[in-house]
């Protein structure tokens, strides 16, 4: 049917088949499909009309690759049966805990495609409602690591890195394992594409290189780089991270277990052994308050301490966008003037990196504690990390030039004043409204930084967009939403 529903299952037949009489099939039932061998489990949805004959079923594409068909394969369709874990999920939302086995059959559930989206929105939501507790948080993130493969390595040390999110332009991984693998570590690194945010670093990356790698190529990359960049969603790693992120990109939430067991699950199912999590702080950051990334931390620790993952938290600056671009081309260009030494490189992306891939060098005993900032400068300075960063691009299928914007339209200082405020949600709203990330091109560049003072007429930032239609809607957000850059006269 060429129907894209992401993760979706999804099945169309006519309103009047005899199948759907037959077996008392109405519209939004789920149903199963078995082509003589593992049965898949959709959604059914019915439409009138003569684009599918009475004995016809249309597939969406999640559906289609899952039951592995040809056109013109006959199936056979009847009632899905009862899923038992739906009764955890309703345990869930009535403020009841659940144990490694309930959350094992949700999982395993989920990953076989058995749970529609309002199953998986019932499910996010409950545990966004009531937290999860600790033991909760760890049964997930194994029932999670267990549902798909694991990588192995030879190394003793493999290093990763992860940022919790919330901030824009936070685009330090791809400098991280540049640096990292340059200086001998290996850092299989996977990552996620966004979820409430205007890009990721898969977004980031796939404008400079190929990111959709199977296993063995991951493996090869790794093999004689000693990392890469690839998209978590390619493999089958922790398959049931990119279901769940799919459901919480459209509900714009993250809530804290989901994301300790999205982060760790991701990690040690690519069979990491030492990571470093960056936990942004700010009023308009995922985290808030000191006291809430001890929280986080502690959990973090906590969890990972029970699957023998070495973790070592950094609390960073989150009160505004780390580099200037917002948006996953426009970070692609951050990310490059900062490994080839551009003297206009974002100096805030380019700090953060360093105290990042630092820790890093330390955690992964190539560098003393302390010295692990120096080591990554001068592996920046010298060009280590550049060269190494276009070996591991080539690698993965060739090195790319970011695309660019048809329209821009600077965003202009009403009065002089003085930076004391930005607002991270808002300038992330802004960007995607721009068209980020499904438009690659699209998001802003900010010209200015908290204590910057500017004049009347100034260049705030400037929008990039595809379409007249995005732009619109971007300035007009932009417009009734002006303080999200605070500037005091």
């Amino acid at each position: 049917m060429r129907l894209h529903t992401h993760h979706e299952l999804v099945a169309i037949m006519r309103t009047d088949s005899p199948v759907c009489h037959a077996e008392g099939l109405a519209a939004h039932t789920q149903v199963y499909i078995r082509n003589g061998s593992q049965p898949i489990a959709a959604t059914l949805y019915q439409v009138e009309g003569d684009f599918l004959a009475g004995d016809e079923i249309g597939l969406s594409e999640a559906a289609w690759v899952a039951l592995g068909v040809e056109e013109g394969t006959v199936v056979q369709v009847g009632h899905a049966p009862p899923l038992e874990s739906i009764a955890c999920v309703r345990q869930r939302i009535y403020g009841h805990r659940l144990n490694g086995a309930a959350l094992t059959s949700i999982v395993g559930d989920v990953v076989a495609g058995r749970y529609a989206d309002v199953h998986l929105a019932a499910f996010l939501t409950a545990t966004a409602t009531l937290p999860f507790d600790e033991d909760e948080t760890y049964h997930l993130t194994r029932a999670m690591v267990e549902a798909g493969d694991r990588l192995r390595w030879p190394s003793e040390i493999v290093v990763d890195k992860h940022c919790v999110g919330g901030l824009p332009g936070n685009r330090t991984s791809p400098i991280v394992v540049a640096i990292a693998a340059a200086c001998g570590l290996t850092m299989p690194k996977t990552s996620s594409r966004a979820i409430t945010s205007p890009a990721g670093t898969a977004d980031t990356m796939e404008t400079l290189t190929r990111v959709d790698l199977d296993l063995g190529a991951m493996q090869r990359v790794v093999a004689v780089e000693g990392g890469c960049l690839a998209w978590g969603g390619a493999v089958c790693l922790s398959p049931a991270d990119d279901i769940f992120i799919g459901v919480e990109r459209a509900l714009d939430i993250d809530t804290e277990g989901q994301l300790i067991a999205s982060v760790l699950s991701k990690k040690i199912a690519a069979g990491a052994t030492h990571v470093v999590l960056d936990i942004p702080i700010g009023p308009t950051a995922k985290v808030r308050s000191v006291a809430a990334a001890e929280r986080l931390e502690a959990t973090l620790g906590a969890v990972a301490a029970r699957f023998g993952l070495v973790i070592r938290c950094v609390q960073t600056d989150g009160t505004q966008p780390v580099g200037r671009a917002i948006g996953p081309a426009l970070e692609a260009r951050d990310v490059l003037a900062v490994l080839t030494g551009d003297a206009d490189a974002p100096p805030g992306l380019r700090d953060r990196a360093c105290t990042l891939a630092g820790v890093v060098l330390e955690l992964g005993k190539v560098a003393e504690e302390g010295q692990g900032r120096a080591r990554a400068e001068r592996t920046l300075a010298d060009g280590s990390a550049w060269d190494r960063f276009q070996r591991i691009c080539q690698a993965q299928g060739g090195m790319r030039t970011p695309p660019t914007a048809r329209l821009t339209h600077p965003i202009l200082a009403a009065h002089s004043g003085r930076v004391t405020h930005i607002d991270n949600r808002r300038i992330a709203r802004l960007a995607k409204l721009a068209g980020a990330p499904d438009s690659p091109a699209a998001g802003m560049l900010l010209h200015v930084r908290l204590g910057d003072d500017v004049i009347a007429g100034q260049p705030l930032l400037t929008l990039h967009a595809q379409s007249q239609g995005e732009m619109a809607y971007a300035l007009t957000y932009a417009a009734a939403n002006a303080d999200m850059l605070a500037i005091v006269p």
